[in-house]
């Protein structure tokens, strides 16, 4: 395995930099970041301790939160006792899909609580509803934008 370029430990530092204002430790986003532009595409806890700099016990943390979240694969080969971490090329389109159902689950619970407030005067209410005006939007428009992106998927694979 060749040594990361300056460029490349840039760009892993800035996808640490943009994970980190969501509250991810920076380890997390440095994992993540050097599994987008590493090769080869699976690497070894042992590699990404290597090219991070950083301890096995804090790539085993950041890699257990990235498997977690469902952003890297944890996967093995015939005859080695080590597991190899990658990112699915197709993994963002997935991301999106299920943060639309979980917003789908939480668009559901705004309305239950516009049921609770039938009754309640409007002012009481508009919290949700607006709520309920954005997820309504939101629901046909992600729909329209998935559907086309799996047309674009197709068309290039």
């Amino acid at each position: 395995m060749a040594e990361p370029s300056a460029a490349e430990l840039a760009f892993v530092e800035d996808v640490a930099a943009f994970y980190a204002v969501d509250g991810l430790p920076r380890t997390v986003g440095r994992v993540l970041g050097w599994l987008l532009v590493c090769d080869p595409p699976e690497q070894t806890a042992a590699q990404l301790a290597m090219v991070l700099r950083a301890s096995r016990g804090t790539i085993s943390g950041a890699t257990r939160t990235l498997v977690t979240a469902g952003l890297v694969r944890r996967s093995g080969r015939p005859g080695e006792r080590v597991d190899y971490f990658s990112v699915r090329a197709d993994l963002w389109s997935d991301l999106v899909e299920r943060r639309m159902l979980a917003a789908t689950r939480f668009h559901a619970l705004v309305r239950r609580g516009l049921e609770l407030l039938d009754d309640a005067p409007a002012g009481r209410r508009e919290r949700l509803a607006e709520l309920d005006r954005l997820y309504r939007y939101l629901e046909v428009e992600l729909h329209r934008v998935i559907a086309g992106y799996a047309r674009v998927r197709q068309e290039h694979a």
